[in-house]
């Protein structure tokens, strides 16, 4: 039985391996290693800082809603997708609108499919499930500014059918 975690797995990797593929200088280094800047929250050790990492998308997920009435359940979270950014030091952060406004089109850009195959990662190696994962709309939800950063978070609902 496939899991609403590999339809999160699912989701994480469209993100990362996109993001590699459409731009590939956002990267973040997570423990010494240089890798696409996208993060999943529950997934990373703790660093010590409470500070989000700046230039990366840092995925937060909701509780599993299932809705039963099917004969295959259709299980679902949102998914909060936040950046922070503090612009270029090259020009002391006067442009972080810029920088704030080239990640919210990565993004629009890498989820404007809707859909993507879905996958269990559970074992060595991915094993195809026979329904996709695929979510809604990008719903801004905030942008904050403060002396030095602009955050911003965005909401996805992600939906897979639970499969036997």
């Amino acid at each position: 039985m496939t899991t609403f975690q590999d339809a999160k797995d699912s989701f994480y990797l469209l993100l990362r391996n996109g993001l590699a593929t459409l731009n590939p200088d956002r990267t973040i280094v997570v423990r010494g290693a240089t890798r696409p800047a996208v993060l999943v929250a529950e997934n990373e050790l703790p660093s010590g800082s409470a500070e989000q990492p700046l230039n990366a998308f840092v995925l937060h997920w909701g509780a599993v809603a299932v809705d039963g009435s099917e004969a295959m359940p259709l299980e679902s979270a949102r998914c909060t997708i936040q950046v922070q950014t503090s612009g270029s030091p090259e020009v002391a952060g006067m442009d972080r609108g810029r920088t704030m406004a080239a990640m919210r089109a990565e993004l629009q850009s890498l989820l404007a499919a809707g859909s993507a195959a879905k996958a269990s990662y559970a074992g060595a190696s991915a094993t195809a499930a026979a329904t996709p994962v695929f979510w809604s709309g990008v719903v801004a939800e905030d942008l904050k500014e403060t002396a030095d950063t602009l955050n911003a978070a965005y909401s996805v609902d992600v939906f897979a059918w639970r499969e036997p």
